[in-house]
């Protein structure tokens, strides 16, 4: 089943991101509460999840972000594609990432984008199997350490 997440589901998101890059499940804290009160509150945040046996297998984030140009069309950035080991290759991520371009099309975003610092090329080619190019475009990130004063 293809759904966007439930604020009951966070102790199974959070353990399938274990299979992302996550060491362990973040203890409880304040931060984790409010944070996940501020996406799960937030219109334009979307987490979807494949439930499969009773639990999340499989999820994508899609965030949907207005934007001036373009027509004044917004974009949709696509983040945390993540399958549980014992259940890749079933199409479930491929159920996730259409599903958020269902979201994206029906924002009537312009584009989706998607950054992978993968170098497997079976998940780049599940990449371009689901219609995402690596053509025509730069991609560049800065990882930020939190410790910048204005």
């Amino acid at each position: 089943m293809i759904r966007e997440i439930t604020p009951g589901d966070l102790s199974g998101l959070l353990e399938l991101y274990t299979h992302l890059h996550e060491i362990s499940v973040p203890e409880d804290s304040e931060h984790l509460r409010s944070t996940w009160s501020a996406i799960s509150e937030h219109p334009d945040y979307h987490i979807i999840v494949c439930e499969e046996d009773g639990r999340i297998v499989s999820s994508c984030v899609c965030v949907i972000v207005p934007n001036l140009t373009r027509n004044v069309r917004p974009y949709a950035l696509i983040e945390n594609v993540v399958t549980h080991a014992d259940y890749r290759g079933k199409g479930y991520a491929t159920a996730c990432l259409d599903y958020a371009r269902r979201l994206a099309v029906s924002a009537n975003c312009y584009k989706m984008m998607l950054i992978t610092g993968t170098k497997s090329e079976s998940t780049l080619d599940f990449y371009r199997n689901a219609g995402y190019s690596s053509e025509g475009k730069t991609a560049f990130y800065q990882l930020l350490d939190g410790n910048i004063v204005f």
